[in-house]
């Protein structure tokens, strides 16, 4: 099961799309992103296994790279994620949000301390740890990426939060570049592609 897994994270490393514009100032962001559906009946979950969604944890400083990951820590990680994009769509359609996702993030922003707590020691004197035991290692990251959710949902970028405007896929970016409304060049080429298409064939795209 264990070789399956890894080979099935090498597949979609395979197909994975480079982070959408806004994915280097929030890492919420990026979490909603971890999923994606790509043209001719394709797609990619970067947290379909443990083994992928720690090494996605570790890539952005969530958790330390030796933290093991069970099944139950990746679904977890999904439930949330799933949330999350439950809100970012609801903010781009100008529409209420989930009651059921208002919840599991607020949950998830309270369920443990996220703030590194101050700690004194003989050799160090006073620092800032984060003080957990690993088994909540997961519920720090989810927390972290609960808040990190929030403030993009409640400041000013959340005025250029955008879906992909580029079917079938269906990531978020920030609008960086004026009205670009695609997450990667990849999927920018495919509009030109189509509307040049379109044009060639006298049909509207």
């Amino acid at each position: 099961m264990r070789y399956m897994n890894e080979a099935l994270a090498a597949d979609i490393a395979k197909t994975v799309l480079p982070p959408a514009p806004g994915a280097d100032r929030y890492r919420s962001l990026d979490f909603a992103d971890t999923t994606a559906t790509l043209p001719a009946g394709q797609g990619y979950d970067l947290l379909a296994v443990p083994q992928s969604a720690m090494r996605w944890l570790a890539a952005h400083g969530l958790t330390a790279p030796e933290v093991q990951l069970y099944e139950v820590c990746a679904q977890r990680m999904r439930t949330l994620r799933g949330h999350v994009r439950a809100l970012f769509t609801a903010r781009v359609d100008g529409a209420p949000p989930p009651e059921e996702s208002l919840r599991a993030v607020n949950e998830a922003l309270t369920a443990v301390p996220t703030a590194p707590l101050l700690a004194w020691d003989g050799a160090q004197g006073l620092r800032r740890v984060q003080a957990h035991p690993t088994d909540q290692a997961v519920s720090h990251a989810l927390a972290t990426l609960a808040a990190d959710a929030a403030d993009l949902l409640t400041g000013p970028d959340a005025a250029i939060l955008a879906a992909c405007g580029s079917a079938p896929c269906d990531r978020f970016l920030l609008r960086t570049h004026g009205r670009r409304h695609w997450c990667s060049t990849r999927c920018g080429d495919r509009v030109r592609a189509a509307r040049a298409y379109a044009r060639r064939s006298g049909t509207s795209d």
